[in-house]
């Protein structure tokens, strides 16, 4: 069931952590984010379009293992990117272009066998079932193969008609209308790309165009400085037996961990009308949203996240597709304040409240307090 959005929506969500690293920085030894000028903590949009994109794949997944019809997700743990492009394309009747076979000869199938091929090449039997053929798919990233014999290094010959099978390989670009028809599948077939949208102008696939998403996030930022802790943690155990020698059998390994103590995160959202109407994302596509956001922190669970939970989710309607209110003014309206003394450090949610100033709120937008 698909039925279009037709108004505007903003929205607050409030988050917290305690003895935590709600989202690390790899560029800083993975301690968590922080503003330097204020100390205050933060979390990227990437990192919670992540555990919205976890969320959507938990729960639109069928018994089967497989994503549900308009549910995969594009942007997944080691997705190849250009197998989404060249199924949709298939899907779509769209030739991607032409492949290339060469007849393995019998003195080379045996150095064959032993290969362990890279995307877009493979060894398959033809229809009499009597030859071995060397296959390059016609999407086949050559760069990539070609580093592959390089690095694999294979006998002369066999790299000789590797080679040659690869200048065969005849990749199609897709015209315009076909890249349009190729946008529209991928908006039909991948939650992720209807919602936050995508670049899909890959050098290695078809080309599928730009998407941009109808839901834009903020990143979240704390509502005080947050602390950095460094923790000295021991495994009761090491990972080689030179370790061990070296240890003389004690077998412990020392390490770092980084947590917040506590921090209690805002972040901001909207949502278009208009691009949900390109991207064809639904309010049934919203509903699952509210309910990602609500509930991404129960299955994103580890040692490193420490206890983090939604703590607010205040929705703001408008009456109308465009809007009726300037988004930062309806921010404005909610307020997470400190209700314990400020000159002690807070280290749980009950230090905090949700103050929304409902008597300045404009007639023409609902409020909606989901959390």
């Amino acid at each position: 069931m698909h039925t279009p959005l037709k108004n505007r929506y903003d929205f607050v969500l409030v988050f917290d952590v305690q003895d935590g690293n709600p989202n690390g920085d790899p560029d800083a030894g993975n301690l968590p984010r922080v503003d330097p000028e204020t100390g205050r903590g933060l979390v990227t949009d990437v990192c919670l379009k992540r555990k919205v994109r976890n969320f959507v794949q938990i729960t639109k997944t069928g018994e089967d293992g497989k994503a549900l019809s308009g549910y995969d997700i594009y942007v997944k743990e080691k997705a190849v990117l250009g197998r989404a492009h060249v199924k949709a394309f298939n899907d779509l009747n769209i030739s991607t272009g032409k492949i290339s076979e060469k007849e393995i000869p019998a003195d080379l199938q045996s150095i064959f066998d032993d290969l362990v091929f890279p995307d877009g090449l493979s060894v398959a039997t033809d229809e009499s079932g009597e030859r071995q053929m060397l296959v390059v798919a016609a999407d086949a990233d050559k760069k990539i193969i070609q580093q592959w014999i390089k690095e694999e290094d294979p006998p002369k010959e066999a790299a000789a008609l590797i080679k040659t099978a690869l200048k065969d390989a005849k990749p199609r670009k897709p015209t315009g209308e076909e890249t349009e028809l190729g946008k529209g599948k991928m908006c039909e077939d991948y939650y992720d790309i209807r919602t936050f949208g995508a670049v899909m102008s890959l050098k290695s696939a078809p080309n599928c165009g730009q998407v941009r998403g109808p839901v834009q996030m903020t990143f979240a930022r704390s509502v005080d400085p947050i602390l950095t802790l460094e923790h000295s943690i021991t495994r009761m155990a090491v990972a080689t037996e030179a370790e061990a020698e070296k240890q003389s059998g004690d077998n412990r390994t020392m390490g770092r961990k980084h947590t917040v103590p506590y921090g209690a995160y805002i972040a901001h959202g909207f949502i278009s009308a208009h691009l949900a109407a390109q991207t064809k994302f639904s309010e049934e596509d919203l509903e699952i949203l509210w309910n990602a956001l609500t509930n991404m922190f129960e299955h994103d669970r580890s040692a490193a996240r420490g206890l983090m939970a939604t703590r607010g989710l205040i929705v703001f309607k408008h009456d109308s597709a465009l809007g009726n209110a300037p988004g930062h003014k309806l921010f404005e309206l909610v307020q997470v304040k400190r209700k314990t003394d400020p000159s002690i450090p807070a280290r749980e949610f009950g230090d905090y409240e949700i103050v929304i100033d409902k008597a300045r709120m404009p007639a023409s937008v609902k409020l909606d307090a989901k959390v």
